[in-house]
């Protein structure tokens, strides 16, 4: 059976491993993204209970 024939598949994940981690992660890790996340001020909104007109 060839399924039990370790060399060809542990080459084939390696390589691929080899590929994702030397080609694809710096690529996602270069993206940049067009909005760049605000810091948030710690004061809180002043809130005020609405006066109903009825």
């Amino acid at each position: 059976m060839p399924q039990l024939n370790p060399s060809p598949w542990f080459a084939i994940f390696m390589f691929s491993w080899l590929v994702f981690l030397i080609i694809v992660v710096p690529k996602v890790l270069n993206h940049t993204f067009p909005n760049e996340p605000a810091t948030q001020s710690a004061q809180t909104p002043k809130t005020e209970s609405w006066a109903w007109p009825w």
